[in-house]
């Protein structure tokens, strides 16, 4: 069914108040015209600005009925039917004397007119619920979106007289990335790429999908992480690197193969700083794909159901970024208290729901430090395509990482004794291998001289890791983890 008749549809059914949530206002006008001109009624269009005008008669607007209440004592003395489309008319819906208004007219006997609220947001007050309907424009799919690329490269090869160069598999990738937006926000963020610099290439992407968040982000508790990594900036996790390239085509896929589901996520469970987050990011990479970052410190809010509806938000937007990988940072921290009057069980059902129902490639990683403080909900089979367990780096990790760190920093892993650095080491997790680096060129700046083995090892020698400050806590979530997950490594 097309949005044309969506429209014809609810007119039929005599609804006497439509609430109409879209950014494209235009697009929404003309349905309501279309519509309108097919089933003979009068249409009409308000604003604050210019008041009322008849558009089926092209009239020149009344601009004495540009204040609310006098419009809704227009529309309640007319005594017939017609269309009127109220454009951004929410912010009048907290008003006790509109709310009557509209009720008195929603609940007039026929011949009764129809009144289409149009706008970004439009939140029905509970005494119009059951008087309304809401009516959602569809977005482009797949195909539309790609035409749409395709249109406006045509358009800039003939303005500038040769073919724009863009590959076949990137602008499937562009395609994919600008889901989710309106045609004219779509066609928009093409134009911005294309001149740019006369081409569509792989560049285009990361901004491209920095800018469709802009658009779609409207204070919410999600924030959009620019940088993320390769597998090559990873260290070790040999398991989890595999698991994810294995998926990686079925997941970027415009549709899964026959006999195969998208991949849906995996909870990352270990020791702190153990690499946890850089594999979160490193999922993004591999996919290349957006990540987003959800934040559960600002998603609690202290009204009653504004944390579940900010969750929602944030999950929705998420679909919206779709393809995109959602990262949870320390899961267990938004859904451990038992103890708050319910929001962190309504949260985790809201969760749940979502991570069940979501039908939109949106990979989920989450990480969890302490397993003691997850909700056995969230570890029941199914929930993840699959739990990890990041343990400590083993001795060729190590060194592996300490050459990652080196290299980073302007010094070439070539010069210092990785496999001394990694037997120092013992014990030690990712974040405090680059700890003891940073700290170590600290030192050697100080005395003017160039970083040496001896400053790595006296800063590691000086150095209590967590797994001997905290080895009792690391023991249990490595006996738990032991029957229970998968070693990353």
């Amino acid at each position: 069914m097309t949005d044309l008749k969506d429209v014809e549809l609810i007119l039929r059914t005599r609804t006497p108040l439509i609430a109409v949530e879209t950014r494209e206002e235009h697009r929404a006008i003309d349905l309501f015209r279309r519509a309108a001109l097919g089933g003979g009624q009068p249409l009409y269009r308000w604003s604050a600005v210019d008041g009322l005008a008849r558009l089926d008669l092209e009239q020149a607007p009344q601009r004495s009925l540009a204040e609310p209440d006098r419009l809704l004592a227009h529309i309640r003395a007319s005594q017939g039917g017609g269309i009127y489309l109220l454009l951004d008319f929410h912010p009048y819906l907290d008003d006790p004397l509109t709310i009557r208004h509209l009720r008195e007219i929603a609940q007039r006997d026929a011949p009764a007119p129809t009144l289409a609220l149009i706008g970004p947001r439009v939140p029905l007050p509970d005494e119009l619920r059951n008087l309304s309907a809401r009516l959602e424009l569809r977005l482009p799919d797949l195909a539309a979106v790609r035409t749409i690329i395709e249109e406006e490269a045509a358009a800039w090869g003939q303005r500038h007289r040769r073919r724009l160069q863009a590959r076949g598999a990137v602008v499937d990738a562009l395609a994919r990335n600008l889901l989710g937006l309106t045609a004219a926000d779509v066609r928009r963020l093409t134009r911005n790429a294309i001149h740019d610099d006369g081409a569509l290439t792989e560049a285009d992407l990361p901004a491209l999908a920095q800018a469709k968040y802009r658009l779609l982000d409207s204070g919410s508790v999600l924030s959009f992480e620019l940088e993320t990594a390769g597998m090559a900036d990873v260290a070790g996790l040999a398991r989890l690197k595999a698991w994810l390239e294995m998926r990686r085509a079925v997941f970027v896929a415009d549709s899964p193969p026959p006999g195969l589901d998208a991949p849906k996520g995996v909870l990352l469970l270990g020791v702190q700083g153990a690499g946890k987050s850089l594999a979160a990011k490193a999922c993004a990479g591999a996919f290349g794909v957006p990540l987003l970052r959800l934040d559960f410190a600002t998603l609690y809010n202290k009204y009653y159901g504004e944390t579940e509806r900010n969750l929602r938000e944030a999950l929705a937007t998420a679909g919206q970024m779709a393809p995109c990988v959602l990262w949870i940072d320390e899961i267990e921290k938004g859904l451990a208290d038992d103890r708050d009057g319910g929001p962190s069980r309504r949260v985790l059902g809201t969760l749940l729901t979502w991570m069940a129902e979501r039908v939109e490639p949106v990979f989920l990683v989450a990480t969890a430090n302490d397993v003691e403080s997850l909700p056995p909900e969230l570890l029941r089979k199914g929930r993840f395509d699959e739990i990890f367990f990041v343990d400590l780096p083993a001795r060729d990790v190590r060194a592996e990482i300490f050459a990652i760190h080196l290299d980073k920093r302007g010094q070439p892993r070539g010069g210092f004794a990785l496999d001394a650095l990694a037997d120092a080491s013992q014990g030690f997790s990712g974040a405090e291998i680059e700890q003891a680096v940073v700290a170590s060129l600290y030192a050697a700046h100080a005395r003017g001289t160039a970083l040496a083995d001896a400053d790595l090892l006296a800063e590691l020698a000086g150095t209590r890791p967590l797994s001997v400050l905290m080895a009792e806590k690391i023991a249990r979530l490595r006996a738990w983890a032991a029957a229970r997950t998968v070693p990353a490594d």
